[in-house]
């Protein structure tokens, strides 16, 4: 439902910075809205599905994906998932944490491709 329905409504209303990756099975550029935040070198990514989602897998198998933000793109690399206790030290204090009900413990990080 959310491929379907909620996710391009999302990227047309043009709020959530935008994931650009290659689809691992049908090689199509794939764009999901993601709950994204810049951390040191990098972002950080709340994988409010699990690192099961076909986003993360793609990402994952890629070695990257490309991140529109702000009115720009970005090129990031090194995926890797991280844990709750490192990804909260990652944030910056200003950044509100997942609630506890949702039982979010996964993070992606990604670092910024220089150039």
């Amino acid at each position: 439902m959310n491929k379907r329905l909620f996710n391009p409504r999302a990227i047309a209303g043009g709020r959530w910075p935008v994931l650009l990756h290659v689809g691992r099975v049908s090689g199509a550029t794939c764009r999901t809205p993601i709950d994204a935040h810049p951390v040191e070198g990098g972002y950080l990514f709340v994988l409010v599905y699990g690192s099961r989602s076909d986003w993360v897998r793609n990402v994952l198998a890629a070695g990257g994906a490309r991140l529109q933000v702000g009115g720009r793109e970005v090129e990031l690399a090194a995926p890797r998932l991280v844990g709750e206790s490192e990804a909260f030290r990652a944030l910056p204090d200003t950044v509100a944490r997942p609630p506890r009900l949702l039982r979010i413990t996964e993070f992606l990080r990604m670092g910024l491709v220089a150039g």
